[in-house]
């Protein structure tokens, strides 16, 4: 006999919350599948009938990216909150007024209550350049996860390096991609459903 999906998902807010404990995760390094690695961590829970959100911190958000398109059909949502990839920045105050409104997205996001897992895109690479306090989201994350216990943060970006050594202290679970052989280095630009 077929489960019922209330059967299915008995689990999901009373019993899952209660006997899990949610994880601060990190996707770092220069290889590629950052972000789609927490893609597919947000399709399996997503699967499992959990809520899910990203926010991303640096894509522009005058562009629509394959994720969007899957995510809308599986109910997750996105909102996608950059100027662009700015690591050759002319204007370093915008990246930080978009970085601080991005961020106030995220706390009101992380303090709802609403959600079991949230991804925050390329915050690595805005705490690394400085455009927010790495202390102070820190100890934003915390006081939301004593709170709630059960929920999953991944944070992804590069250059997680000495300046980042206390979100990688934080964390709970740190995996690195590197990169080996990358066909950007062959004259492969980026190809619409592999890297967007």
């Amino acid at each position: 006999m077929p489960e019922t999906k209330e059967k299915r998902y008995k689990w999901r807010r009373g019993d899952y919350r209660e006997n899990t404990k949610g994880l601060l995760m990190l996707n770092t390094g220069d290889g590629k599948g950052k972000t789609t690695a927490a893609i597919g961590v947000l399709v399996r829970a997503a699967g499992r009938g959990m809520h899910c959100c990203m926010i991303q911190f640096m894509k522009s958000r005058t562009d629509r990216y394959g994720e969007h398109e899957s995510f809308e059909k599986l109910g997750i949502e996105v909102h996608t909150m950059g100027d662009g990839f700015t690591w050759d920045t002319n204007d370093k105050s915008q990246d930080i007024k978009t970085s601080e409104e991005t961020w106030a997205l995220c706390v009101e996001k992380m303090r709802n209550g609403d959600y079991d897992v949230l991804v925050f895109d390329e915050l690595l690479y805005v705490l690394s350049y400085g455009f927010l306090d790495i202390d102070a989201v820190l100890a934003e994350i915390a006081e939301v996860r004593k709170g709630q216990p059960h929920l999953h943060l991944i944070l992804t970006g590069r250059n997680v390096d000495n300046a980042l050594a206390k979100v990688i202290d934080a964390a709970d679970l740190v995996t690195e991609m590197k990169e080996i052989k990358h066909p950007f280095h062959s004259g492969i630009f980026a190809q619409q459903g592999i890297e967007f």
